[in-house]
């Protein structure tokens, strides 16, 4: 096996995006990747003890995913759009997502199997076994749904019209975790049993149930996927290895170069190769593995846990990152670039004056340039010349903190390039002047989306209230002047309870 390992790359707080620019093995090498990051509403959506939940592409061509200690299914779009739908008094902790007979259906820790639908329309369905903490889910080639009981021993399956039948696991205390449906027929599925062995399983549809254990003691698999090799592969999070089994059982192991970082979550992606995601203390990762175990990692210098991950509908990789001691969630994207798109200045305020430069794109082609993902709100359109080349000017969008990525997209092409932007604080006052007791109204834009900001008067010093930004970063106030202020300037200043940042501005009383 060889290793390769790239440099580490700085993504900002739990909101987050970058550009990273690599040569990928076995493609061409030109070839690049940038990865933006979408803020949930939700703060704290991912914040379970042991990451979990699920991401899968929808009926609708949306991504959906489960919000584990937020009790919600999330849904967003390409553009990076994120719905939330709550789920019933009854449903906690939801895990597992996957898609059938245009449904999303996903398991409960609460011990049900629901499914939702496009638009919201959600129906729960309970597991005869007590305590069972249904885990993975999957679509079957036989119609139904199938998925593990994590405390309960057990595989479930589960018909559209919400019939359930379980399936006892050989040894006892066995703690079946993901399953996904494999390439000749049947399902397969990862286990943590309790006497240290880690196993692969895999279940016909008649219920016939073989087991595989793996070479590494204590490998605890996790997350499992179909390879385009017509293997499975999975995750061994403490064995700190990445799993490839075929269909006759024979398992190989590859060691994933970071020690300790417990890889997750697994999907195949566009580009012929598998993606897995890993944590550790203060290392935060994305890692890609060729069919012939060629490891490359990512480091996200972020204090937030990447879990689980999928490929969208976009030829993009989608994954969950969980919340963090700076606060929030956030739907990450991995995209690949296949034109150059530049920002000047490559950082600022909202509503900053922009100039994109852009090459590498088709002659002659519309080019536009998006705020957020493809298809936000359009920041700038422009024509390439004879050579591929444009110049266009925007003005900074409402986003929150941190490093952002702009994408630019050929509408003839379909070539994209990412342009890298800090998002930096600002604040305006309305009046900026006024007698003691008189009214005004201060915002903040570029503070970190769900954070709590700090407002403060200075001579005297005084604390004018905390609001929590919006998942944009926007914050507003309207305050009194405070009294004793004496005549003259007076600075307001705001100050970001998570990311630091402060912004300010002068009030004049005269």
């Amino acid at each position: 096996m060889s290793i390769e390992k790239s440099g580490n790359i700085w993504f900002g707080k739990s909101i987050w995006a970058a550009a990273l620019l690599l040569s990928w093995p076995h493609i061409a090498a030109a070839q690049q990747i940038a990865i933006a990051g979408y803020a949930v509403p939700t703060v704290d959506a991912f914040s379970s003890g042991v990451p979990g939940g699920g991401i899968v592409t929808g009926p609708d061509g949306a991504l959906w995913f489960t919000e584990p200690d937020g009790a919600k299914i999330g849904r967003i779009t390409v553009a990076g759009q994120i719905t939330e739908f709550p789920l019933p008094p009854s449903g906690a902790n939801p895990a597992g997502i996957a898609v059938l007979h245009g449904l999303l259906w996903f398991a409960e820790g609460t011990n049900q199997i629901g499914s939702i639908t496009t638009a919201g329309v959600i129906t729960e369905y309970p597991v005869p076994t007590a305590d069972s903490h249904p885990t993975g889910i999957a679509a079957g080639p036989d119609g139904a749904l199938w998925f593990t009981e994590n405390y309960g021993n057990n595989i479930g399956r589960i018909t559209k019209a919400g019939v359930v039948t379980e399936y006892p696991l050989p040894a006892a205390d066995s703690f079946p975790n993901y399953i996904t449906a494999g390439p000749d027929g049947a399902l397969w599925f990862t286990e943590s049993g309790s006497n240290n062995v880690g196993k692969i399983g895999r279940i016909t549809t008649a219920g016939v149930i073989t087991e595989y254990a793996t070479p590494t003691t204590g490998s605890d698999p996790m997350e499992i996927a179909k390879g385009p090799d017509g293997a499975l592969w999975f995750t061994e999070q403490s064995g700190n290895n990445i799993g490839r089994i075929t269909t006759a059982g024979v398992v190989t192991e590859y060691p994933v170069p970071t020690a300790m970082c417990q890889p997750f979550g697994i999907s195949k992606g566009p580009d012929g190769a598998l993606w897995f995601t890993e944590f550790a203390l203060n290392v935060y990762q994305i890692g890609r593995i060729t069919t012939a175990g060629v490891v490359t990692e990512y480091p996200l210098p972020v204090a937030g846990r990447p879990s689980v991950i999928a490929e969208g509908p976009d030829t993009a990789l989608w994954f969950a990152e969980g919340s963090s001691a700076e606060g929030g969630s956030a739907i990450g994207q991995a995209v690949f670039v296949t034109a150059t798109l530049t920002v000047s200045p490559a950082g600022g305020p909202y509503q900053a004056p922009l100039t994109f430069d852009g090459s590498g794109f088709a002659a002659g082609e519309t080019v536009q340039i998006y705020s957020s993902g493809v298809g936000s709100a359009l920041l700038a359109s422009a024509t390439a010349d004879g050579g591929g080349s444009f110049t266009a000017t925007a003005r900074a969008p409402l986003l929150p903190w941190g490093p952002r990525l702009f994408f630019g997209v050929g509408q003839s092409s379909g070539k994209l390039g990412a342009a890298n932007f800090t998002v930096t604080p600002r604040m305006t006052l309305n009046p900026d002047s006024g007698a003691v007791g008189s009214s005004a109204t201060a915002q903040g834009y570029g503070f970190g989306a769900d954070e709590s900001v700090e407002f403060s008067w200075t001579e005297p010093q005084y604390l004018l209230g905390i609001v929590v930004a919006d998942i944009n970063g926007k914050v507003a106030l309207t305050f009194t002047v405070p009294p004793k202020s004496p005549p003259g300037q007076h600075t307001v200043s705001l100050h970001g309870e998570f990311t630091g940042v402060h912004a300010s501005a002068y009030f004049t009383v005269p």
